[in-house]
């Protein structure tokens, strides 16, 4: 594991110079220098106990570092989200074990809270002397007392919880806040800290870390013994689907869509948001994505989350919280500046308010997926997904927000025109399936109707594409190009090698073009958002764009943009939303769920491709 020099831009690491640890109900980054400057307590949604990725000189972070550290590298053990850093000090170097815990003999698999609500951090010097700086520094002002051999935090954010910092070495308040101690170690010696926020969990981490890090290890093995996958980039999928399960809320199967909020999706500017949520659309993506490569608790537990919603709320949103309600108001957090003061700091997401009619689309298929692996459809449902239906027959000719949830002007998407025909297709097969009651006839005609508007109304026969909305007859604003016209075919409706979606697959290359594979979802030039400055290329069009590739017989080109895509990751397999097509610096949310069902779909696509191939020959 080659060791890498610190390089820090404005006071911060690169998004890039991090890992994600986490235990199913709340995850943190470790950043290459072995600080966490992000954590959430207790769960993934909640307010930051560290927010120093948003903030290096406000937000705070929970530090273990040499002093005069000079370089280092980050590794996982192998299938696990046991994180290994190694710094290199002045005179030594040091071996960070990151992890928060897991139950002695926790399954993975189960829909059950699996960790013991601790963070677990053990430092060993395996070369030379090493001196470290062992510091916490909150976001929010603490009150401290000494309590059971460790450190009572008094944190007014959650007032009612019991906290424990404890460390084997000495630490102490100083007047800036903070809680720490510097501590120099030999060679074989070893720093123990630990957080807690669960009862007396803490005491057995002070007489056998290394049990602890062992049964959480073992706890990963275990379930990761079950992805089934022999592809393209083999470790890389799996490490996706390791980070995708580190997204998942054990307790209700919700997937984040991101474990963090505002980084930015351009250095300096605004489109910074909230992505501790689950968006709907990505259910579709994502629990195809699990089912492909064996993780189908992972899905089902997904897919009933997400019908139980549909059926308990009449008003069907496009993204929920972990606990299946709206999030709530969006708002700007002036406390903090922002990472590399890319303000304004964002909690909530205001997306929820939305109109985007492809929520019909995503809905149906879920339940699609759900009814054709042998899951239930019972009467209540039924009748829900029978209403989406009707508002997907209703609604698909008028304006919406559309997939990228634009903050200006709504238009007929062809997207969110296209998932509605999705809807209606998926609500005929869901019956047809499990023998219930409908307007087969209706549905049927209601289908080809929208089928035949978005292969008409969207098609561009002058610059021959599909463009981003639909343009009636007798209009003349055609529209520009949008990454989601890729989508069409993974929807099923139009074939990848239709003619038509060939030249709409190089059309889209060349107009949205960021360079190297990059593309990005849309040029604002086009599409205007109504915020100013332009976003990086987004991962999850490229991973389309193989898919077309490969769905028309490209194979050679779909895997070297997939290899290229897939080197885009970090050290550790990781990526995040966006990419800097300038600098191929990460951008946007990280570690970014979307990006993983990326490499994981695209995976599999290419492999079946190939199978397919070798057995016509």
């Amino acid at each position: 594991m080659p060791l890498r020099p610190i390089v820090r831009t404005d006071g911060y690491l690169p998004i890039e110079d991090h890992g994600l640890i986490g235990d199913g109900a709340t995850a943190a980054l470790v950043g290459r220098d072995g600080s966490i400057p992000w954590f959430c307590l207790p769960d993934f949604d909640s307010r930051p106990f560290v927010a120093g990725l948003l903030d290096a000189e406000r937000g705070g972070s929970l530090d273990v570092t040499p002093v005069g550290l000079t370089a280092s590298a980050q590794r996982y053990l192998p299938d696990t989200g046991v994180l290994v850093t190694e710094l290199q000090g002045p005179d030594g170097r040091l071996e960070l074990t990151d992890c928060l815990t897991l139950r002695s003999g926790a399954d993975l698999g189960e829909q059950v809270a699996a960790g013991r609500g601790e963070l677990l951090r053990t430092a060993r010097v395996v070369s030379g002397t090493v001196e470290v700086d062992v510091r916490l520094r909150p976001l929010d002002a603490l009150q401290y007392r000494q309590e059971l051999g460790a450190w009572r935090l008094h944190w007014p954010a959650q007032p009612e919880r019991e906290l424990y910092l404890w460390c084997s070495h000495d630490i102490e308040p100083s007047r800036d806040g903070s809680l720490g101690g510097r501590v120099t170690l030999s060679q074989g010696d070893l720093l123990i800290l630990t957080l807690h926020w669960s009862g007396q969990t803490h005491l057995l981490a002070r007489t056998a870390p290394q049990r602890l890090i062992d049964q959480t290890a073992a706890a990963w093995r275990d379930w990761a013994e079950h992805i089934d996958y022999d592809g393209p980039q083999r470790d890389l999928v799996r490490r996706s689907a390791v980070t995708l399960k580190l997204l998942d809320h054990a307790s209700t199967g919700a997937v984040m869509a991101a474990a963090t909020s505002s980084l930015p999706e351009e250095i300096g500017g605004v489109r910074n948001w909230d992505y501790r949520y689950t968006w709907v659309r990505d259910a579709a993506f994502t629990t195809y994505a699990l089912r492909r490569i064996g993780m189908r608790q992972e899905a089902d537990s997904f897919l009933a989350w997400t019908l139980r919603n549909v059926e308990r709320d009449e008003r069907t949103s496009i993204v929920y919280t972990l606990d299946g309600q709206r999030p709530g108001l969006e708002w700007q957090d002036l406390a903090l500046s922002g990472y590399r003061r890319s303000g304004p700091v964002r909690w909530g997401n205001g997306a929820a308010r939305q109109v985007q009619h492809d929520v019909y689309g995503e809905l149906l298929d879920v339940a699609y997926q759900w009814a054709r692996g042998g899951g239930q459809v019972n009467e209540p449902l039924w009748r829900a997904l029978s209403a989406l239906t009707e508002q997907a027959i209703g609604n698909w000719r008028t304006p919406d927000n559309g997939i990228w949830e634009i903050r200006d002007t709504g238009r007929p998407f062809t997207y969110s025109v296209a998932m509605c025909h999705v809807a209606v297709d998926r609500a005929v097969q869901i019956a047809e399936l499990c023998g219930l009651p409908h307007p087969a006839e209706r549905w049927r005609r209601e289908a080809d109707r929208i089928r035949t508007a978005v292969l008409e109304e969207a098609w561009d026969p002058e610059r021959e594409t599909f463009t981003e909305h639909l343009t009636p007859p007798g209009e003349v604003d055609r529209g520009g190009l949008d990454g989601s016209l890729l989508t069409l075919p993974l929807r099923r409706l139009v074939r990848a090698d239709d003619p038509r979606m060939v030249a709409t697959t190089e059309a889209v290359r060349r107009h949205l073009d960021a360079g190297d594979g990059l593309l990005y979802r849309y040029l604002h030039t086009d599409s205007p958002d109504g915020l100013p400055g332009q976003e990086g290329a987004f991962l999850l069009c490229s991973f389309w764009l193989v898919d077309n590739l490969a769905g028309q017989g490209k194979l050679d080109e779909a895997h070297e943009l997939y290899d290229s895509l897939c080197g885009r990751a970090n050290d550790l397999g990781l990526l995040a939303e966006e990419i800097d097509p300038g600098t191929g610096a990460f951008l946007g949310n990280f570690p970014q769920a979307f990006s993983h069902v990326g490499v994981v779909t695209s995976g599999w696509n290419l492999a079946r491709a190939a199978a397919t191939r070798k057995a016509k020959r």
